[in-house]
């Protein structure tokens, strides 16, 4: 028999492109609601973000001799933008749950598409309600997450025996599912997340027996999962080693190499580091990210595969901000995730103590030393 493909009209591929490239939803969760492949929704985001241009062509217009055309369609966009805008300020802050709450469709001004677009909901979303993981499963999943954040060695028969110790009866093959549905992996001998291009170019690992005595000798990154709804978002950040100050964090839906670059981008605006340690992730190996080093006279560390404790600070920081704040908040959506860590992120270098630090709070040591 033949094998048949489904074919996706352009139309789906922007819809499903712009959705994964808000980074509010999980890639699963889009797939869902759109129907499509998780493969393909990461495809199709890599696609406008490599190519923007080329995806989505602006509208050619006739453009008057004197501007006025130009000038006219300039109004209408600026009226149209108004009117969104205002409908966005309303709906600031509302709880992911009651999203479909926002949608008015005997609104005079936005139609129903418009609407779900601005509020970032397919019309499968709107119309019919996608079908998520089993309670259980969900329960599994959080409890999982928790075994790797404090053990990320134990692989899935320890885990397993560690699920049956707190009375779920679980077989072997459900753990090896739903852990690779979360993209978890034991550190040894390698972890999904660090898994780098054989082309890629290797650094050595520069910290081992060093003493870091000053703010900026020492940057170090990585990322996490974190639990959001029906699935995972990525969390990468930065933080300055003497001080523990958080100096960026970034969210995505994906693991490109794009979110980290905007996260080292926004970190160097607070200086520049002489070391700057990373695991052996691609994201961290490609050309792109490497470079944007080099050509700043930063010296590269790479920690060595599987050897997680190489980069312990950021490690710490994981454990600290899944205990301190994702297993408490339980994110229902990409919006409450992002107003959550952004507070935790702030009370961490602004309020919260460190006994390294003398009890200081990052902000104020970074300050003392600085």
């Amino acid at each position: 028999m033949a094998r048949t493909y489904t074919t996706y009209t352009p139309d789906l591929k922007m819809k499903v492109a712009l959705a994964a490239v808000r980074e509010d939803k999980t890639i699963n969760e889009i797939a869902a609601e759109f129907d499509v492949h998780p493969c393909q929704v990461s495809e199709w985001k890599k696609q406008l973000k490599d190519s923007a241009e080329a995806v989505f062509p602006r509208r050619k217009r006739k453009q008057a001799g004197d501007g006025r055309e130009d000038v006219s369609y300039l109004q209408q966009q600026i009226g149209k933008l108004t009117v969104e805008l205002d409908w966005l300020k309303k709906k600031m802050g509302v709880n992911g749950r009651v999203k479909m709450s926002w949608i008015d469709p005997d609104d005079p001004d936005l139609s129903i598409t418009r609407q779900l677009g601005l509020a970032g909901l397919s019309k499968a979303r709107y119309y019919y309600n996608p079908v998520p993981e089993t309670p259980l499963n969900l329960e599994l999943m959080d409890v999982i997450d928790e075994i790797y954040t404090e053990s990320p060695f134990l692989g899935s028969r320890r885990i397993q025996a560690m699920l049956r110790q707190r009375g779920f009866v679980v077989n072997r093959k459900r753990v090896i599912r739903l852990m690779s549905q979360m993209g978890l992996q034991a550190i040894f001998p390698r972890r999904c997340l660090t898994k780098a291009k054989e082309e890629a170019v290797k650094y050595p690992y520069l910290l081992k027996e060093l003493t870091v005595e000053r703010p900026n000798q020492v940057w170090a990154t990585d990322i996490t999962y974190i639990r959001v709804g029906d699935g995972y978002l990525y969390l990468t950040a930065v933080m300055d080693w003497f001080t523990r100050f958080v100096l960026s964090w970034r969210l995505s839906n994906t693991l490109d190499v794009a979110f980290c670059l905007e996260a080292l981008e926004e970190a160097l605006e607070h200086g520049t580091p002489e070391i700057f340690n990373s695991d052996q992730g691609c994201q961290y190996t490609s050309r792109a990210y490497t470079e944007a080093l080099s050509s700043r006279g930063i010296l590269i560390s790479m920690s060595g595969k599987g050897r997680c404790y190489d980069n312990i600070l950021v490690e710490r920081l994981w454990r600290s901000v899944k205990y301190e704040e994702v297993y408490i908040k339980r994110y229902d959506s990409g919006v409450e995730a992002h107003s959550g860590l952004y507070n935790w992120f702030k009370f961490y270098n602004d309020k919260r103590p460190h006994q390294s630090l003398g009890y200081s709070t990052p902000r104020s040591f970074l300050e003392k030393v600085g």
